[in-house]
């Protein structure tokens, strides 16, 4: 346990020390919350929607939490050009341990980038269920949590920076744009539905979305349940994968 408080305070360390990667990760949520919300907001309005920043704000906030873990997970690729995993895999602890501490790190990250551009929102228009906030972080740390396991899980199996690009273009930007997070997910359909409901995010941000605003697609209990379960297995295969890694 020791070990991974260690690992998972070293990379809170390392995260408030770079001013530049909180600032320059808070640049893209704000950017979709001004573009979309104002230039989009009266079509939405007028389609009888509502207000799109009530419906945009939970996904830009996943859209936060997304980013900020998988590059959390990708730093792993980093440690291993610049030798400092193998100063951390030669130490008498588990690889699991090792895996679970960055993890840890990476989600506690996400989890406050997701609670900073929360703030953001709400100083641009978003007005959220304040009181809902406490459950909506804790859906915060679940997407997080799945997705600095899963970029753990990826970069553990490449062994450089040439295919981060194919991972941003092939599979992350596709998780956040089929998630709900922009639009909404009614009525679409029938085989769009089926890719949007098999999206990991699509959960996260309607999880988040049913907290603040009290508007929900599939309710709150399968949100949790599967973000929960699909977290717990990406774990698994993260650790697995770490654990076979070389350094």
């Amino acid at each position: 346990m020791n070990a991974i408080y260690i690992l998972w305070l070293r990379e809170l360390k390392r995260y408030f020390r770079s001013r530049a990667r909180m600032v320059g990760s808070l640049g893209q949520p704000l950017l979709f919350l001004v573009a979309l919300g104002f230039g989009l907001g009266p079509v939405f309005q007028r389609a009888g929607q509502g207000n799109y920043f009530q419906f945009l704000g939970p996904g830009v906030i996943a859209m936060g939490i997304l980013f900020t873990a998988i590059f959390a997970g990708i730093q792993v690729i980093w440690d291993r050009q610049f030798g400092f995993l193998k100063e951390t895999l030669v130490a008498p602890v588990s690889r699991f341990n090792i895996m679970l501490g960055k993890t840890l790190g990476g989600a506690t990250i996400a989890t406050i980038q997701g609670i900073i551009v929360l703030v953001l929102a709400t100083v641009v228009g978003f007005r959220p269920n304040f009181l809902a906030i406490p459950l909506a972080i804790i859906f915060m740390m679940l997407i997080a949590l799945f997705f600095t396991g899963l970029g753990i899980a990826i970069s553990s199996m490449l062994e450089d920076m040439q295919g981060f690009q194919l991972i941003m273009n092939f599979i992350v930007q596709p998780l956040f744009f089929l998630s709900g997070a922009l639009f909404p997910i009614n009525n679409l359909p029938k085989a769009f539905s089926v890719v949007i409901s098999v999206d990991p995010l699509t959960y996260g941000v309607d999880g988040i979305r049913g907290t603040l605003t009290g508007v929900t697609h599939f309710g709150l209990l399968v949100d949790f349940t599967v973000l929960t379960v699909i977290t717990i297995i990406v774990l698994g295969i993260g650790g697995y994968l770490f654990s076979k890694i070389q350094s």
